[in-house]
């Protein structure tokens, strides 16, 4: 995994330029393609696509803004589809929109294979992205899955708003990475003795990242006690720079954290929020390491038996804490999961396995279902199932070992019981442009490619 993906994934996209080779692995399309992406994508030697991954390369993990040798990240992405659910890597297209860079170092490279100019983000952009969302539908057929990568905040949100009802489509940065958290988390709340309808979580870090994180969680909840969405998110807390996210902050709020914004008495840190809320979870995505301190997460760990404790922010020198910490600082107690690999800790004689909250356990598992059963369509609850698939294949011996995810080794397995699950989900919904087939399972696994 972190030969195909990161972090060697990243430094190759640093350097994709200069180790560029003349055998194409995507497709570059740029603004001077207007009026022509139908032809473009006629240029493809594969014609049967099910599945493209694409960015702009505005923001390639986290390094910034990469331009066009951003496709590093759909080609790197498209072969976990492979790797980890075995989907034909014929099916599979990566594309980069290459509409320019604002980093100075690529503008001033004489090896930069891209578009030597600023980034554009208005008019044209827009225009851009719409036709290859209506080029590719129009010439693969309503379930071509469309992946988008690595663009900015904002406009993978805004991208996400426009086409989620017309597209079969999802961004991985934004539901992948809710998914896969979503899924630890339910893994976790057997081992805490509390149901989730009595669970309260914190969230240090209240971006729209995050909060796409509290959304899913909030319809979880919602899905499975019988709330109303609204009832489920006055579970969810969020602390942002400025303390607790509360009502009466509500005229400097941001539109994404309104709904988070409770009737309680404001506090100013952390560690006041924690002993305010005594929350039974605490998740980081503030990316400010070190944020999760002694003081935090011991008083986590006097409030509750089991408190779950998620340090989410990546690299891992971003991280809210190390394993080792959470571990220490909570006596052993704490379930523990983050963004970033940990190595297993030994602490007080016990062998404890951090679990890592990786994407891959997710959108290959999503391409598998789309390719399959031809999905038309990804809604949230197709990425709860997801989750909920997830979290039924840790086992008690993992729980024991303290990881909340089952084995990478075992990826392939799992994303055929998550794409089982997914697919059954959308003939449910009527999103599947097959027959139900006898032997669902069967005929998933016949999809499968092996080398």
């Amino acid at each position: 995994m972190p030969i195909v993906y990161t972090p060697t994934v990243g430094q190759a996209c640093l350097e994709y330029s200069a180790i560029y080779r003349q055998t194409p692995r995507g497709l570059y399309i740029t603004l001077d393609h207007l009026g022509q992406v139908s032809s473009i994508l006629d240029s493809w030697p594969e014609k049967d696509i099910r599945a493209i991954v694409f960015t702009d390369g505005e923001r390639i993990l986290g390094l910034g803004d990469l331009g066009a040798n951003g496709l590093g990240i759909p080609v790197g992405k498209l072969a976990l589809y492979t790797a980890c659910a075995g989907v034909p890597p014929s099916y599979c297209l990566p594309v980069v929109l290459d509409v320019g860079t604002n980093n100075e170092q690529l503008l001033n490279d004489p090896l930069y294979i891209g578009v030597r100019a600023r980034r554009d983000r208005g008019e044209k952009f827009a225009k851009l992205v719409d036709e290859l969302m209506t080029s590719a539908k129009a010439k693969y057929g309503p379930n071509v899955l469309l992946q988008f990568e690595d663009f900015g905040n904002t406009t993978a949100f805004e991208m996400l708003r426009k086409y989620q009802s017309t597209h079969c489509t999802f961004n991985d940065d934004i539901q992948g990475t809710a998914s896969v958290v979503l899924g630890g988390i339910l893994a976790a709340i057997p081992v805490t003795g509390i149901p989730l309808q009595h669970q309260s979580f914190l969230f240090l870090g209240a971006g729209e990242a995050g909060t796409g994180i509290a959304d899913l969680l909030a319809q979880a909840i919602a899905r499975e006690t019988g709330k109303s969405v609204h009832e489920a998110r006055q579970q969810i807390w969020l602390v942002d720079s400025k303390g607790l996210v509360v009502a009466s902050r509500k005229d400097s709020l941001q539109h994404h954290k309104l709904l988070y914004a409770h009737e309680i008495d404001e506090c100013s840190t952390l560690e006041q929020a924690v002993d305010r809320l005594q929350p039974t979870a605490l998740i980081g995505v503030c990316t400010i390491p070190k944020t999760f301190t002694r003081s935090v997460c011991e008083k986590m760990a006097k409030y509750q038996a089991r408190p779950i404790i998620f340090a989410l922010s990546n690299p891992t020198s971003k991280a809210e804490c190390t394993a080792e910490e959470a571990y220490e600082y909570t006596d052993g107690k704490c379930i523990f999961a983050s963004g970033s690999p940990f190595d297993p800790v030994m602490y007080n004689g016990k062998r404890y396995v951090p679990g890592q909250g990786n994407n891959s356990y997710i959108f290959p598992a999503i391409g598998l279902a789309c390719v399959a059963v031809g999905l038309t369509h990804i809604d949230d609850g197709m990425m709860i199932t997801a989750a909920e698939a997830l979290a039924a294949q840790v086992t008690s011996s993992d729980l024991d070992s303290g990881c909340v995810y089952p084995p990478l080794s075992q990826i392939r397995k799992v994303s055929l019981k998550i794409a089982i699950a997914v697919a059954d989900y959308g003939f449910a919904k009527g999103f599947a442009s097959v027959e139900k087939p006898s032997d669902l399972e069967e005929h998933i696994r016949s999809t499968m490619y092996t080398p």
